[in-house]
C-alpha cells in the first residue's frame, strides 16, 4: 500500500462533471442568450413543434459583420460543448459567415449578416409560427 498522497491523487478515477440535459426550449433560449451576450441583434426564437418534425425551434439572429457572425457561432459552439456536452450535428456557411447554420437537432440556429438576412427573409417564411424576441 502506498503512503504517498500524490500517488493516490494520480490513480484516483477522473471525476466527470455533471452535465444537465437541456429541454429543447431551454436549449433554444440558452442559445439566444449566448447570442445576445455576443451582441447579436434581432434575435428571434420560433417554436416549430406543431409545424415541422425535423426540429423544435429555430433561433434566428444577426451579427453586424461576417466576423461578428463567426464570433456568435464560436460562443454558441464553445458553451454548448463545454457546459452541456453538446456538439452540433452539422454546421454550414462558416467559411463565408454570411449565413451560418448550426443544427443541434432540437434547435437549428441561423446566424446572418444583415444583408443575407434581408435577402433570405426566413422570418416571413415562418411568420405563422409562435415566436418571441430576445433582447
Amino acid at each position: 500500500m502506498h503512503q504517498n498522497p500524490l500517488y493516490e491523487l494520480m490513480t484516483e478515477p477522473a471525476r466527470k462533471e455533471e452535465i444537465r440535459e437541456l429541454s429543447p426550449e431551454e436549449l433554444a433560449l440558452r442559445i439566444a442568450e449566448i447570442a445576445s451576450d455576443k451582441v447579436a441583434h434581432d434575435i428571434r426564437v420560433f417554436d416549430l413543434r406543431e409545424i415541422v418534425s425535423y426540429t423544435d425551434f429555430f433561433v434566428i439572429c444577426s451579427g453586424g459583420t461576417e466576423r461578428q457572425a463567426k464570433a456568435i457561432h464560436d460562443a454558441i459552439y464553445q458553451e454548448l460543448k463545454d457546459v452541456h456536452g453538446r456538439l452540433p450535428r452539422r454546421v454550414e456557411g462558416l467559411t463565408e459567415s454570411r449565413w451560418i447554420l448550426m443544427d443541434y437537432l432540437d434547435a437549428v440556429i441561423h446566424i446572418f449578416t444583415p444583408d443575407a438576412r434581408s435577402y433570405y427573409r426566413l422570418e416571413q417564411l415562418w411568420g405563422d409560427a409562435p415566436s418571441r424576441t430576445v433582447e
